[in-house]
């Protein structure tokens, strides 16, 4: 799919789709929980979607009405179901589910795109290796089987937090208990914060003690009644319209929120000031719209950054190629990004990389330029209705020919 967004002043006032984030580690806990819990305020992106059906590949009871979804949950030590899911193009869910297909002993294989099996397992084949696990990866699935027993593990603090994510699902399952040290320097913290507090919401105890995470053994997920809140990772694209000349206010937002990404109006306001180098290893998610306020505000430097090369897409180079076409320079080093330039309409087409977050960045700056984005499709990864939402705030939109 192509649209065409001509130079337009978006005004008004919108509201924060749910958290995407927040969305996975709900349904996963309520997914693992003895009995029926109930999670609201779900937006049905396709990554939400793969999570759902991975937990219904599993064997759990998913009823969807509205915005809610009521799951029984399932018991994956006493009453595995072995079989194939599909994780489609979620790097999340294929990392939270992981360690959970190694609680039986018997064999899973998690499937999905081509390009999400490109993305490191390194953390979980190193696991894998060492208690003799079968961990079986080819282009398009993998392959586990074996049980995971409890321990201690160390893992790399600079790698994605889906992997602490996935083991604090799968740990406190186990008969023994556990610790989880991170080796430093430790990004993505704020993600951990979410999932323990996920964790305890549905009755599950992880006490942290500074790099290291104690998970006593035995436990059990309890029920729970809980309300996705909003999600500031797509909220800061309608931010950054204000930096494009918009007027737009973004509502349903958690002020005490733990996600990472609610620093992006402190960051916006660095860019806008010149205000030194800006460190996103604690948010890489906000690297391509933080990209696109620096093309609008005559340029700024990144570091933290080495990790947007193992997303949906190479996030660097993506940003890279299309602010080219705008006018903008982005040069990279191996943990840095510097944008520099000003902004003009591009004499091509736009290139959305198949990754959600490019594509919304670069809507952002067409706002202001004016462009064709091919490839628009992929907002539905984490945000269907995108396009929709800047409509109604008066940004002129053009749907053209599937590409």
């Amino acid at each position: 799919m192509r649209v065409i967004i001509r130079p337009s002043r978006a005004q008004g006032i919108v509201c924060a789709p749910p958290s995407k984030s927040m969305a996975h580690r709900l349904l996963i806990g309520a997914g693992l929980s003895r009995g029926e819990s109930t999670v609201r305020r779900l937006a049905y992106s396709k990554d939400i979607e793969a999570t759902i059906g991975c937990l219904r590949s599993l064997g759990a009871e998913i009823r969807l009405e509205g915005d809610t979804a009521y799951i029984k949950g399932i018991d994956l030590i006493a009453n595995p179901a072995p079989g194939e899911l599909f994780c489609n193009e979620s790097g999340s869910t294929l990392r939270f589910f992981i360690p959970l297909c190694m609680l039986s002993g018997e064999r899973y294989t998690l499937r999905g795109s081509r390009y999400l099996f490109t993305r490191p397992l390194s953390v979980y084949e190193a696991i894998a290796a060492r208690q003799g696990i079968t961990f079986c990866k080819d282009d398009d699935g993998l392959t586990v089987r074996g049980i995971l027993h409890s321990g201690c593990y160390e893992i790399p603090g600079n790698i994605s937090s889906q992997f602490v994510t996935g083991l604090l699902f799968a740990l406190p399952l186990l008969s023994g208990g556990s610790e989880l040290r991170l080796i430093p320097p430790v990004e993505s913290r704020p993600y951990i914060d979410m999932t323990v507090e996920a964790l305890r919401t549905f009755g599950v105890i992880v006490h942290a003690d500074g790099d290291s995470y104690l998970i006593p053994g035995n436990q059990a997920y309890q029920p729970a009644d809980v309300c996705v809140e909003g999600d500031y990772s797509n909220a800061a694209f309608f931010e950054a319209l204000n930096c494009a000349g918009g007027e737009v206010s973004v509502a349903g937002l958690c002020e005490g929120s733990l996600q990472g990404d609610r620093v992006y109006k402190i960051l916006f306001e660095k860019i806008k000031q010149h205000d030194g180098v800006i460190d996103i290893a604690d948010c890489p998610d906000l690297g391509p719209v933080l990209f696109a306020v620096a093309a609008l505000c005559g340029g700024g430097r990144f570091t933290g950054t080495h990790r947007l090369r193992y997303k949906e897409s190479d996030r660097v180079e993506a940003m890279r190629a299309e602010l080219e076409k705008l006018g903008v320079t982005l040069t990279a080093g191996e943990n840095e990004v510097c944008v520099r330039g000003a902004l003009r309409a591009p004499a091509q087409p736009l290139c959305g990389h198949g990754d959600h977050r490019i594509v919304m960045a670069l809507a952002v700056l067409c706002t202001v330029t004016g462009g064709e984005i091919i490839g628009a499709e992929a907002v539905s990864k984490s945000f269907p209705d995108f396009f929709d939402r800047l409509r109604e705030l008066g940004v002129d939109i053009e749907d053209g020919m599937d590409q």
